[in-house]
């Protein structure tokens, strides 16, 4: 069949296009510009769909004899991914960009364009897995390979999209996969893995993106206060225990997120602190013990179930929240519509608003949701 496969440059998405085209589907290669690299050389310079990526997956490209396209998705990421990414740490929230794009970039604009060039079905280089359930309905699986499964960044795509999706390297591990792309004597199988968000070179220069961008947002009328305070270098503020104690201060609020540690300028602490709060509206940051940050129970709004429907009653699942965090027993309640509760059989630590909580059943991933202060 003519299969549009989505090529980042990197082994995985290269070894995907390799084995479907050796298994003699018409493959065409898609790459996706993200965001403006030349513009962003020295501050913005991510660490993934850059340009040196876009040759890779052309050279690819030209490697397997198969048409290559550049579609330009910056407008789109940029309302997408970038701006609820600012706009959740301007909320005192954590995001998670990977989610935002695979929803509404990868397996929304760059779908459709693929289908529109009369693609039957549309192929990735995540290691996840695509079944049908006894019903007929399509089931997002686990990886073979636990070690590299992604479909905790996959929870909210749906029949739709998963009836014409597919994942080639879903029962491969990654070994395998820079076997595979050696053997098809692809340039890329030793190309090294990049962990970071791709518009976001290290940990610290998200924050100046923050500020970037809030400083375009303020210009807009109706903008906000969150907004004009971070804009105008307005967002300091204290640092406070518990009880609202003033324990030290803070240049940016945004600059925090449950959990950390580093970064922290106060003293006369009698055992290690960590953010257990962000305050945007005071600008506060608070801050207490390690055993403040666990918690049994979350609110998650946004609720997605990946079959359509959800659950008549409570459901017993396991659930996590975040991607390389372990599985722990759950169970899932619908409050309403689009919310639910989700109570754990054990501790959980550092439960950050904004973060996606994941739910499966053995290796069916069923959906998921996004925490919220609830």
């Amino acid at each position: 069949m003519k299969i549009a496969v989505a090529m980042s440059g990197g082994v995985d998405s290269s070894t995907a296009a390799y084995i479907l085209k050796s298994q003699g589907h018409e493959v065409i290669g898609m790459s996706m510009q993200m965001y403006n690299a030349l513009d962003r050389a020295e501050t913005e310079y991510g660490g993934c769909c850059t340009i040196d990526d876009l040759a890779d997956a052309r050279r690819v490209a030209w490697k397997l004899e198969i048409p290559h396209f550049i579609l330009n998705m910056e407008a789109g990421f940029h309302e997408a991914v970038i701006k609820p990414f600012v706009q959740s740490y301007l909320s005192g929230s954590t995001p998670s960009p990977c989610v935002l794009c695979n929803t509404h970039v990868k397996f929304a604009l760059m779908h459709d364009k693929a289908l529109g060039v009369g693609a039957e079905k549309v192929a990735t280089g995540h290691y996840a897995r695509v079944t049908r359930d006894v019903d007929g309905s399509y089931e997002l699986c686990k990886a073979r390979d636990l070690a590299k499964d992604q479909s905790y960044f996959l929870f909210e795509l749906n029949q739709h999209q998963l009836s014409q999706t597919i994942f080639p390297l879903g029962e491969l591990t990654k070994t395998e996969v820079r076997a595979i792309a050696s053997e098809g004597g692809l340039d890329v199988a030793d190309k090294s893995e990049s962990y970071e968000i791709c518009f976001v070179p290290n940990a610290d220069s998200y924050t100046k993106i923050v500020a970037d961008e809030a400083r375009k947002m303020a210009s807009v009328a109706g903008a906000g206060t969150l907004v004009s305070a971070v804009a105008s270098g307005e967002a300091g503020g204290d640092i406070v225990d518990r009880n609202g104690t003033v324990l030290g201060h803070h240049d940016a609020y945004y600059r925090f997120t449950i959990g950390q540690r580093r970064g922290l300028q106060a003293g006369g602490f009698g055992e290690r602190m960590y953010v257990i709060d962000v305050d945007p509206l005071k600008r506060q940051v608070v801050v207490g013990p390690e055993e403040a940050l666990t918690r049994h129970e979350l609110i998650a709004e946004r609720v997605h179930w990946i079959s359509g429907r959800a659950p008549a009653g409570k459901i017993e699942v396991t659930g996590k929240i975040r991607s390389r965090s372990p599985e722990v027993a759950a169970e899932v309640e619908m409050l309403d519509d689009a919310m639910a509760k989700v109570t754990f059989r054990a501790p959980m630590r550092a439960v950050a608003p904004g973060q996606a909580v994941v739910f499966y059943q053995d290796d069916v991933c069923l959906g998921g949701g996004w925490i919220t202060r609830g």
